[in-house]
């Protein structure tokens, strides 16, 4: 169990790092074609290069965590991607971080050794084909219902003549994209369990495929909510959807189980709480900062300037408001790029 989350660690690293260095590498770069010189250009752009051989060296890793533990343990570790990213982009990129998100970091990694010891007693993952038209039927229906809300309300703002987004609708956008990314995680491991119940070998591509379309849906579904929305809200519901999707679908349509020892089974459920208020607070800090009372700000602000100027060797560059941070590299085709913070 703990080799699939040091695999998952690390693919959600190289997931998350590589898609930032990516977008770095692209600032001075022409839109990608296929010409051959813009080609070339990426080409010879190393940043560029070592983000993208770590996005793919991350999903590569990613397939492997799935072939080897239950999705409803995977996909909650993946989460930790924000948390990793903080780190990198602290250290390396030089970014303010503020008490919160380091609170959040903490949160994510003690989630994530929850989650290591809970899952151990969990056993193989047993497919049942009459189980798969209902995950079918449940999702279709969930999305029906969230479309219907989503139009109601719609109306309701083209009727009221409102020019912004009402927050029902990021609300309503993050969780489709959310409930996509982590659907794309449990066709990805039910290709390999299908596998390993005697299926043919053909099972595992065809699943990886379906999986990269929901990966790909749920990236239209998120850049929708984040053209017209608040990118905290859109992001955080994402983030949630992903990880609740990945354990209920894993628990219903996989056949995972919670495990049979009462301290086990509560480490894992503390487990998947901490991870997720992690992710909550990493996506919201800065906009909590703002709600906290002026006295604690002060003091927060106080401590952290003091906390640049001992390891400030240069300029010291405020975080970029503008949506360049992965939030979810929870799949292992994630082709997403959403903002880790909305500056209040």
């Amino acid at each position: 169990m703990w080799e699939s989350i040091c695999l998952t660690l690390m693919a959600t690293a190289g997931n998350n790092i590589g898609k930032v260095l990516q977008k770095k590498g692209t600032v001075i770069l022409p839109p990608l074609s296929f010409k051959l010189k813009v080609i070339s250009a990426y080409i010879s752009n190393k940043l560029w290069v070592v983000g993208f051989l770590m996005d793919i060296s991350g999903a590569i890793l990613m397939l492997r965590a799935l072939s080897q533990a239950p999705v409803s343990v995977i996909q909650p570790v993946s989460g930790c991607g924000l948390a990793i990213l903080c780190v990198f982009s602290h250290f390396y990129l030089k970014e303010v971080m503020n008490a919160l998100d380091w609170v959040g970091i903490a949160l994510a990694g003690a989630g994530t050794i929850g989650v290591g010891f809970g899952g151990e007693e969990q056993n193989g993952s047993i497919v049942s084909l009459f189980h798969l038209p209902l995950m079918g039927f449940s999702v279709a229906l969930l999305f029906a219902l969230l479309d219907t809300w989503l139009r109601i309300y719609k109306r309701r703002r083209q009727d009221q003549e409102l020019m912004h987004s009402e927050v029902i609708e990021e609300i309503i956008f993050g969780l489709e994209s959310g409930i996509l990314f982590g659907m794309a995680s449990v066709i990805s491991k039910m290709g390999f369990v299908f596998s390993e119940q005697g299926f043919s070998k053909i099972v595992v591509p065809i699943c990886i495929s379906i999986s990269i379309c929901c990966s790909a849906t749920g990236f239209v579904y998120q850049t929708r909510g984040l053209k017209h929305g608040r990118a905290i809200v859109v992001s955080t519901c994402a983030a949630v959807a992903s990880i609740v999707t990945g354990v209920l679908a894993g628990m219903l349509a996989l056949g995972e189980h919670m495990p049979t020892s009462p301290v086990a089974r509560v480490t894992l459920l503390l487990g998947w709480l901490f991870i997720i208020l992690g992710v909550i607070l990493l996506v919201s800090s800065t906009r909590l900062m703002a709600l906290l009372p002026r006295p604690i700000r002060r003091h927060l602000r106080s401590n952290l300037e003091k906390n640049q100027n001992l390891r400030r060797s240069g300029s010291v560059r405020a975080k970029d408001p503008s949506p360049s941070a992965v939030i979810q590299a929870s799949t292992l085709h994630h082709l997403v790029t959403s903002p880790a913070k909305e500056k209040a």
